[in-house]
């Protein structure tokens, strides 16, 4: 998976006073609900387009920079201590189930198991769980991204339209000049270029320089980065395979940041927030449960989706569920993994609340 794109602002950086809102900002919540939606939804279906309508990991990264930066007005190792303590232990607590299973299965791991314990590299596993831990190169993306964040702020603070701006430099480089290592630092290193600019516009979005920026330049450029990554999209799928963004770094990274930025901008400049959505209430009460349990939907979701499969397999041994169910429709796995997310969500997710120091619950 990949992403990334352009933003241009004032030459001057005056950073306007913020107020503190009274609770949760619906927009950047709602954001995030529909971006595991997203993801589910990508990897029941497997559908290359997702990307394009809707870049997840690109806005999930987005988000997590702007939190990162309002945190950091706290001392930096409280927020980082803060942030390790709420990630690790629902890691932990999930990795637990997966590195037990893998075992089971004839799995015999060196000493690369420590990151299973903390995740800078990729955790490793056999083909048999592969499923399930694929998905940790976000964790892994996202630790690092935490770690680096006080540098990173400080050298925004610098320079901020420069920093951003040259934060799509190091994708280009991994694509054309230098593609890296071929180990951990490798992946890493290429997940976190192409991420950077989204993580980094975050930072924009919380210092207020977003909303000092012309609606003409925000456009031109998001739109031209946008155009750039679906053209390098198509006019590669003879190397890629395919036009899905997950399997094109640099098409991710610039679509991506293009998207991230309009969605940011129109945040700051018409200060959207989603109010409105209190008065839903089952919806508002959805949006609140995806937030408070996004990294236990995040991690277990594909375990759920594992799962459905040999479930719905005994389906078929029932002649009324054979009859009157769509038995072989991925909507219906669909629907079943949703189904056993929540199980996931009501067994598991207390993990969070342990992890935040807050009192467990079954939901938020």
């Amino acid at each position: 998976m990949g992403a990334h794109s352009r933003t241009a602002a004032a030459p001057a950086v005056r950073r306007p006073s913020r107020p503190a809102p009274a609770g949760r900002d619906r927009y950047f919540d709602t954001l995030r609900a529909l971006a595991l939606i997203r993801v589910v939804t990508y990897h029941t279906f497997g559908w290359a387009w997702c990307g394009l309508v809707f870049p997840s990991m690109g806005i999930m990264f987005g988000l997590a920079g702007t939190l990162m930066a309002k945190s950091l007005e706290r001392p930096a190792a409280k927020v980082l201590k803060s942030r390790l303590r709420r990630l690790l232990p629902p890691f932990w607590f999930w990795g637990f189930f997966v590195v037990l299973a893998m075992l089971i299965h004839d799995w015999m791991p060196g000493w690369q198991i420590v990151y299973w314990i903390v995740p800078l590299g990729d955790p490793p596993g056999n083909a048999w769980g592969e499923q399930a831990w694929e998905i940790l190169w976000y964790l892994r993306t996202y630790l690092w991204f935490v770690l680096l964040s006080p540098a990173l702020l400080w050298i925004f603070r610098k320079a901020a339209v420069p920093v951003l701006l040259l934060s799509l430099v190091p994708v280009l480089v991994l694509n054309f000049l230098w593609s890296g290592p071929d180990n951990r630092f490798g992946s890493a290193l290429w997940d976190l270029s192409t991420y950077l600019f989204c993580w980094i516009l975050g930072f924009a979005h919380r210092e207020g320089v977003l909303q000092q920026t012309r609606p003409v330049l925000v456009c031109v450029l998001s739109g031209a980065a946008m155009a750039y990554g679906a053209w390098y999209a198509f006019s590669h799928q003879a190397g890629f395979g395919t036009y899905d963004l997950d399997e094109d770094p640099l098409a991710q990274a610039f679509w991506s940041a293009g998207f991230v930025t309009l969605l940011m901008w129109a945040k700051a400049r018409y200060r959207i927030d989603f109010a409105r959505l209190t008065r839903l209430r089952a919806l508002d009460r959805t949006v609140t449960v995806f937030n408070a349990r996004a990294v236990t939907i995040y991690l277990w979701h594909e375990i759920a989706l594992v799962l459905a499969v040999p479930l719905i397999d005994r389906f078929w041994d029932v002649p009324a569920f054979e009859t009157y169910l769509p038995l072989d429709s991925q909507w219906f796995m669909f629907g079943i993994g949703w189904i056993l997310i929540a199980a996931f969500v009501l067994l598991c997710g207390w993990v969070e609340d342990v992890a935040a120091r807050r009192k467990p619950r079954l939901l938020p």
